[in-house]
C-alpha cells in the first residue's frame, strides 16, 4: 500500500513490543484536571508524528466529557503544525454544547506551548430514522490475500531500505492490500485503492475506543490516492506529503478488530494539493464510515533525498 510519507509510516516505531501492547495505550489519554487530558508519546518513536494518532487521542480526549449513550458521529480536524513523536500530546476540550439529542466539543493538541491540532467533534443520541448506503466495491475477500509483512517480504530487495525496515515491523495494524504488490508500483495507476484493516489482536469492548482506532486508522495512506496518477509514492520516495485536515464521519457501530475494507479515491490534484475520499466498509458490505482529506503532495526532485 501507499503511506503519507516516511514520518507517517513510523506511526509505531518499534520492532521489540508485541503488537496487543501498542495500539490501545496510543488512543487512550490520561486525565489530568477537568477537559485537560495527554496522549503518550509514540513508543519508541522519531520524527514527525503519525497524525491518526493526534486524532485518535483528541477524539478519547472529546470522548471523555461526553455521556456514552451519545457516540461520535463526526469529526472535523486541522493539522497545524507537526508533531514531535517523542513528546507527549496536551489535550485542551472545550465543551460547546450538550443539547437535547447532540453534544459538540472543541479539541486543541499541544506540545511545546503551541498548538498542533485543532478539531471539532459531534456526538448524537441514537435515533431511528431513514436508512440507505452506498454498495460496497466489488472486490477479493481479505482471506487469501497478503499482509504488508509478507509483501515486504515478497519484493524484498525491490523496495528501499527503510520500506523494507517499516514492512517488517510488528505493528499493531493488520493491513491487506487487494491490489498486493501493485499498491507498491510507482507506475502510474488509478487514483484510488483499497485495502483490508483490522487490529491485530482483540480490543476491548469500548465502542468509544472502537471509533478511536477507526480514527487513528483513517489517515493510513489515505493520501496515496492523490499521487498513484502520477507514479509517486513513498515507496519511490519521489513525493513528500503531508496531512492539512481530516474529516471523519462515523454511520454505526463496528469492530476495529475485526474486518473492514478501507476504499479510497482521489477526485482532484493541482498545485501541490491533493483532495482524497475514503470509504469504510464491515466485511458483511455495511457502510460504517466517510473519510475526506486534503493534503500536500509536493513532487520532489531526483537530486532530494527523501524525508
Amino acid at each position: 500500500m501507499t503511506w503519507n510519507d516516511e514520518t507517517e509510516a513510523r506511526m509505531s516505531g518499534q520492532q521489540d513490543e508485541a503488537a496487543e501492547d501498542l495500539l490501545v495505550p496510543v488512543l487512550d489519554v490520561e486525565r489530568l484536571e477537568e477537559d485537560f487530558y495527554r496522549g503518550i508519546a509514540t513508543p519508541r518513536g522519531k520524527g514527525r508524528s503519525f497524525g491518526g494518532q493526534v486524532i485518535a487521542q483528541a477524539l478519547m480526549s472529546a470522548t471523555h466529557t461526553v455521556d456514552p449513550s451519545r457516540p461520535n458521529h463526526s469529526l472535523h480536524a486541522y493539522f497545524m503544525r507537526p508533531g514531535n513523536a517523542a513528546q507527549p500530546v496536551l489535550y485542551r476540550v472545550d465543551r460547546d454544547r450538550d443539547g437535547g439529542s447532540f453534544s459538540t466539543r472543541r479539541v486543541v493538541a499541544i506540545q511545546n506551548g503551541k498548538p498542533i491540532l485543532n478539531m471539532a467533534a459531534s456526538f448524537h443520541v441514537e435515533e431511528e430514522g431513514w436508512s440507505h448506503q452506498d454498495a460496497m466495491p466489488d472486490v477479493p475477500g481479505p482471506e487469501g490475500l497478503k499482509n504488508q509483512i509478507e509483501l515486504g517480504e515478497e519484493l524484498g530487495a525491490q523496495l528501499p531500505d527503510r520500506v523494507s525496515r517499516f514492512l517488517s515491523r510488528n505493528h499493531p495494524l493488520e493491513v491487506r492490500p487487494v491490489e498486493g504488490v501493485l499498491a507498491f508500483n510507482p507506475e502510474p495507476g488509478r487514483a484510488g485503492q483499497d485495502f483490508w484493516v483490522r487490529a491485530r489482536h482483540p480490543l476491548p469492548d469500548n465502542p468509544g475506543l472502537h471509533r478511536a482506532a477507526l480514527a487513528y486508522t483513517s489517515d493510513l495512506g489515505l493520501l496515496g490516492a492523490s499521487v498513484r496518477p502520477h507514479g509517486a509514492s513513498f515507496a519511490a520516495g519521489n513525493v513528500q506529503m503531508a496531512s492539512l485536515d481530516h474529516a471523519l464521519w462515523l454511520h454505526g457501530p463496528f469492530r476495529m478488530d475485526e474486518w473492514l475494507l478501507y476504499s479510497t479515491d482521489s477526485t482532484w490534484a493541482r498545485g501541490a494539493r491533493g483532495f482524497c475520499r475514503g470509504r469504510v466498509f464491515t466485511q458483511d458490505g455495511r457502510l460504517i464510515a466517510d473519510v475526506a482529506q486534503e493534503g500536500l503532495i509536493r513532487p520532489m526532485r531526483e537530486e532530494t533525498p527523501a524525508g
